[in-house]
């Protein structure tokens, strides 16, 4: 591998794959589409088969999830980018119209979760749904949207981490990365006359987990044992998974005077949340069902009891009768 790269390259030396020309964004009929936001945009739509596809093996209408999706999505890309913005206001105080260009990137999944949950609560509220199981169905699509959409990471060249030398090391040049985000262990592993950082690639590790974790939610469903159990094994599992990969990242968002990341805190919280509530939820329904098990048991003694008093009743009254006619005779 040269010492110099051609802005357009991406190398994982490591792994002895070399990605020539890989772009940014393309060009059609004079119009410049960036490659991050037709990844986003195939993200949504794959979201949305799996989901129609889900909602039809645990026998529900596919149509009610599309009559939401619109909704949904339009304020889940609200809420991802106010959420960046909001952490990130050092960078675009000073340039407020930037908040808009959001092909540049810079779009925080949990701000589109947040907004996406409140969304889908009014508008199933709205349309009278069971907000548990949607939510479960949903999610099967949600995680399939988070781990295609990391890859428009990959095309921006952004959501890495600190220099590493380890299997999966990414080269990508100087030249395609926002200068705040190379750090000073990067520059040190610079030598001369070279033109790349090497980098963890935080967005893969990711999309990987949500590989596995989408595996998971679908190998659980049948086994699910209350609706909203697929959604917290969701919440919970991503949770920890991006609790992980955020402490490798860079481009952190942190809470506003510190340096905690805030993405580790809140996944960290609904790993511990989901838990907890999953715990609470089956403690609750192993009672319900000890309880009904204990009613039935009494019922079945009353029953016993009262068929042995009729039969002991009918006994003594056949054998009041033969009495009787014994005396007759």
């Amino acid at each position: 591998m040269p010492d110099l790269m051609d802005k357009m390259d991406i190398a994982f030396p490591n792994l002895h794959l070399y990605l020539h020309n890989v772009p940014k964004n393309f060009t059609v009929f004079g119009f410049t589409i960036a490659w991050y936001g037709v990844i986003i945009g195939f993200g949504f739509f794959m979201a949305l088969m799996l989901i129609s596809k889900m909602a039809k093996v645990t026998g529900q209408d596919p149509d009610k999830y599309w009559d939401g999706a619109v909704y949904i999505i339009i304020f889940s890309i609200i809420g991802a980018r106010l959420y960046y913005v909001f952490f990130s206001w050092e960078y675009y105080k000073d340039n407020p119209i930037s908040i808009l260009q959001i092909r540049n990137g810079g779009l925080a999944i949990y701000g589109g979760i947040i907004a996406g949950f409140l969304t889908a609560a009014i508008f199933l509220k709205i349309k009278n749904y069971n907000f548990c199981e949607y939510s479960d169905t949903a999610m099967y699509g949600l995680v399939l949207g988070q781990l295609i959409g990391r890859w428009g990471n990959f095309t921006n060249r952004e959501a890495f981490g600190e220099y590493t030398n380890g299997l999966f090391a990414m080269r990508i040049p100087t030249e395609m990365v926002r200068g705040g985000e190379i750090t000073a262990l990067m520059q040190q592993h610079m030598t001369e006359g070279t033109n790349y950082i090497q980098v963890s690639p935080t967005f893969l590790y990711e999309s990987l987990w949500n590989l596995c974790l989408l595996t998971l939610m679908i190998l659980y469903t049948k086994r699910k044992k209350f609706n909203g159990e697929v959604t917290l094994l969701y919440l919970g599992g991503y949770g920890l998974g991006r609790a992980w990969i955020e402490n490798l990242r860079t481009d952190q968002l942190r809470i506003h005077g510190t340096t905690i990341p805030v993405s580790q805190v809140l996944g960290i919280c609904l790993f511990v949340a989901a838990v907890i509530t999953d715990i609470v939820v089956r403690v609750k329904l192993s009672k319900a069902v000890a309880t009904e098990k204990s009613e039935d048991t009494e019922k079945e003694d009353t029953d016993k009891k009262e068929d042995t008093e009729s039969e002991d009743t009918d006994k003594k009254e056949s054998s009041e009768a033969e009495d009787s006619d014994d005396s007759e005779e």
